[in-house]
């Protein structure tokens, strides 16, 4: 299925690319995204020629950090209605979880998971809709840079987060991403996002109004349901944000949308299909990324991809793109394998 973003996600594409020497409108048209879309940042255009514009920008730039040269300027007003949700709750935290909720309204290919653990807090950026091989390094730094200067503009300019992580390989120079989060940052990691201190996010908002805060959500919740997301959709997004975590079952997908098993597989066969088939549809799209790192171990691979053992994984990725995941690996600078219109 196709997600699509505000065109807002481009702001200052245009400056980046210019200061890399690039066209930047001939960049846009060889993704197929109109130049006329950036005069509206509503204008909604599809997340996978996003993906592509960034990789293919980065790479007729020679840089392997144009999402985040992209990030570094970024301000909260770029995310529209996401803004007034978050500076409408009265902590930082409280802001991150309605950012969490609302975030379809400005990405629908973009799934935000918070979990808490032992002090600490895990915000998992997750990247759906990007099927290519390749396509997500770009965005994943423009995600997380966005989400870091989100915070600092509520917490201030010197805090600095407990870890920065990327599930993608270490680029050759690491010199913008000092710049931007004035720390070292992780690379190969299970996910993508932010690991901070629970503390940190107990944080007061001074633009906290109640009676505006109430305003505030009933509007962007309807809004929410004129989204037409259906189940299919919802399963979806939480396979996408849950599977790399360990934690990803029917039934905590049910838990987490509030019903019960049986909802879910009604709702999921009105629309022809069911848990299993949304959950390999998810591993297919979520293991070209992994895999493609020859830095991380298949036995890492197929943790991140809920299989209980190396050799399942080995059995599911044979079975669905026709080769073995070793072949596809050296294969990868190659014409994408036939199996890669994957079997779900």
């Amino acid at each position: 299925m196709s997600y699509f973003v505000r065109s807002a996600s481009l702001s200052n594409y245009v400056e980046v690319a210019r200061s890399l020497g690039l066209e930047p409108y001939e960049q846009l048209s060889a993704a197929s995204i109109s130049a006329y879309a950036l005069l509206d940042p509503d204008t909604r255009i599809p997340v996978e020629a996003v993906g592509r514009l960034l990789e293919t920008s980065a790479q007729a730039a020679g840089v392997q950090d144009f999402g985040l040269r992209m990030a570094e300027t970024r301000q909260l007003a770029n995310l529209g209605a996401l803004a007034f949700a978050m500076s409408e709750e009265p902590t930082l935290r409280g802001a991150l979880d309605s950012m969490a909720r609302y975030m379809r309204l400005h990405n629908e290919g973009l799934a935000t998971r918070i979990e808490e653990a032992e002090g600490l807090v895990i915000i998992r950026e997750e990247m759906l809709g990007l099927r290519v091989p390749g396509s997500a390094r770009q965005s994943a730094e423009l995600v997380v840079g966005v989400l870091y200067r989100t915070l600092l503009l509520f917490l201030g300019t010197s805090w600095r987060p407990r870890s920065i992580c990327f599930t993608h390989a270490a680029p050759t120079s690491t010199a913008t991403h000092m710049r931007v989060f004035g720390m070292p940052v992780l690379f190969n990691q299970d996910f993508d996002g932010i690991v901070c201190r629970a503390a940190d996010l107990q944080a007061p908002l001074p633009t906290y109004d109640p009676i505006m805060a109430q305003q505030v959500r009933q509007y962007l919740d309807a809004m929410l349901a004129q989204s037409n997301t259906n189940m299919v959709d919802k399963v979806r997004q939480l396979v996408f944000a849950m599977l790399p975590s360990g934690d990803c079952s029917v039934e905590r997908i049910a838990q987490q949308l509030g019903v019960d098993r049986r909802t879910i597989h009604q709702h999921l066969s009105a629309h022809g299909e069911n848990y299993s088939t949304v959950l390999n549809a998810v591993r297919v799209e979520l293991v070209t990324r992994y895999a493609e790192n020859r830095e991380r171990p298949l036995s890492e691979v197929a943790t991140l991809l809920g299989f209980s053992s190396l050799s399942a994984f080995s059995r599911w990725f044979s079975n669905c793109f026709g080769c073995s995941v070793t072949k596809w690996r050296a294969s990868r600078d190659a014409a994408p394998l036939p199996g890669m219109q994957a079997k779900t």
